[in-house]
C-alpha cells in the first residue's frame, strides 16, 4: 500500500521467521523505556500458539506486521473468541497485540486489517485489546506511566490512546488499577468491618489455599468465578483446561499467605489470589532465561515486595456483605509477615462501583487507568 512517498507493506504472519518477528517487535520498540518491563519470550510465544493455547480451542487468530521498507513498524493480531460470542450472544471481534510506532497511517493501516479480517467472518464490532483474551493482558495504558507495570498487566507508549482514538474507535471501558500500601491501608477501618461483618456471618472461615491440593482448590475457584461475573461487562466464562494451564504457570509463583479462600459452614463462598509481583525480578532480564535470566530471575525473586490481587470472587448471594473486604485485609496482614509492602488491586471496572468503594475504603488509590476501546464494523 503507498502512502505518499513513503510505501507500506502488509503482512499476514505465516512463516516461524515472520512469527519471531511479531513476538519481539516490542522488546525493540521499547529499547530505553523506564517502565516497559520485558515479558519472557517463551510466555509469549505459548499466547499466540494454537496448538499450545487451551484458549484456541474455541477461539480463532490472525497475526499481522506492518513495514516500512524492511523496517518493521507495528503489529496486530485479530481474534475471535467463540466463548464471549456465546455467553454474551453476540457477534464480537477483538484486535489484541496492538504495537506501534507514533505514526497515524500505521495504526490505521494496522486496525483496517484486523477490522476488515473480522468483518469478513462474520462480526459486526472490534473489541480491543485483549492479548489474546479477556483473562490476559487487556486494555491500553493511559494514566500512571510513571509506574512500573505489575505482573500480568500491560505497558505503553503515551501516543497509544491518540493513534486508536484517531482510528476511529472509541472508549468501551476504563479498567483502573489501585495501590495499597502499609503505609496507607486503614487497618483500623478493615478490623471494624471485619468485626460487623463476622457478626453478621457467624460461620465465616477465612483460609490460605492448599497448595498441596491445588487441582482441588482450582475447581473452588472456577465454581466462584463464573457464577460471580457471570453479569459483568467483558465476563467469559473459565473452563477447565484453562484455569489447568493457569494453575500450572501459577503453582511456580503462588503464595498461599496472599492467597485465600472464604467458607461458610464449610462451603466456599469467595476467594482472592495475590500473586507475588514477579515484574520486579523480570525488570533485571531481558526476557529470555538461558543462559544467564534463570539465575537473575532466582536472585531478584527473592526481593520482591510487592504482590498483585489479581482474581477474587464472591458468589451473588454473599456479595456486598463486605466479604472481599475480608480477603483484602487478610492478604495485608499477611503480606506484611513475609515482607510485602503493597499490593496492586487489578483491574477493576470503572462500572464496578461496589469495588472501587472497597478499594477506597481500604485506603487504597487509583494508581493506573487502561482503556479498553470498540468500533462498529
Amino acid at each position: 500500500m503507498s502512502t505518499g512517498k513513503r510505501t507500506h507493506k502488509i503482512t499476514a504472519v505465516k512463516t516461524d521467521k515472520q512469527r519471531k518477528r511479531f513476538i519481539e517487535f516490542p522488546y525493540e520498540h521499547y529499547e530505553g523505556d523506564e517502565h516497559w518491563i520485558a515479558p519472557l519470550k517463551m510466555e509469549q510465544k505459548k499466547l499466540i500458539d494454537e496448538d499450545k493455547n487451551p484458549f484456541f480451542e474455541n477461539a480463532e487468530i490472525a497475526l499481522f506486521l506492518v513495514e516500512e521498507g524492511e523496517e518493521l513498524k507495528g503489529r496486530i493480531a485479530a481474534i475471535i473468541d467463540h466463548r464471549y460470542n456465546e455467553h454474551h450472544n453476540d457477534k464480537t471481534g477483538f484486535f489484541g497485540f496492538f504495537e506501534c510506532v507514533d505514526d497515524q497511517t500505521v495504526a490505521n493501516l494496522l486496525l483496517k486489517v484486523a477490522s476488515d479480517w473480522l468483518r469478513e467472518r462474520g462480526r459486526t464490532k472490534m473489541m480491543g485489546p485483549a492479548n489474546p483474551s479477556m483473562m490476559d493482558e487487556v486494555g491500553i495504558l493511559v494514566e500512571g506511566f510513571e509506574y512500573d507495570p505489575s505482573i500480568m498487566m500491560p505497558y505503553h507508549k503515551a501516543y497509544y490512546d491518540k493513534l486508536i482514538k484517531n482510528a476511529g474507535l472509541s472508549k468501551a471501558m476504563d479498567l483502573y488499577a489501585f495501590r495499597v500500601t502499609q503505609g496507607t491501608v486503614n487497618l483500623d477501618r478493615m478490623y471494624r468491618a471485619e468485626e460487623l461483618v463476622r457478626r453478621r456471618i457467624r460461620r465465616l472461615d477465612i483460609r490460605e489455599i492448599d497448595l498441596k491440593n491445588l487441582e482441588q482448590e482450582v475447581q473452588i475457584v472456577r465454581h466462584i468465578y463464573n457464577k460471580a461475573w457471570s453479569g459483568n461487562w467483558g465476563f467469559i466464562p473459565l473452563n477447565e483446561e484453562e484455569l489447568e494451564d493457569l494453575a500450572k504457570d501459577l503453582k511456580l509463583i503462588l503464595d498461599p499467605k496472599v492467597a485465600h479462600i472464604a467458607e461458610v459452614d464449610g462451603e466456599p463462598v469467595a476467594f482472592s489470589i495475590g500473586l507475588p509481583d514477579l515484574n520486579q525480578a523480570l525488570k533485571h532480564m531481558d526476557g529470555t532465561l538461558f543462559p544467564t535470566g534463570i539465575f537473575k530471575l532466582l536472585w531478584y525473586r527473592r526481593k520482591i515486595n510487592r504482590i498483585r490481587t489479581a482474581l477474587m470472587g464472591v458468589l451473588p448471594e454473599y456479595q456486598g456483605k463486605g466479604i472481599d473486604a475480608l480477603l483484602h485485609k487478610e492478604a495485608i496482614i499477611n503480606g506484611k509477615e513475609v515482607g510485602y509492602k503493597s499490593s496492586e488491586l487489578s483491574w477493576v471496572l470503572e462500572s464496578n462501583k461496589g469495588m472501587i468503594s472497597v478499594a477506597e475504603k481500604i485506603g487504597a488509590r487509583r494508581e493506573k487507568t487502561y482503556r479498553m476501546y470498540s468500533k462498529e464494523l
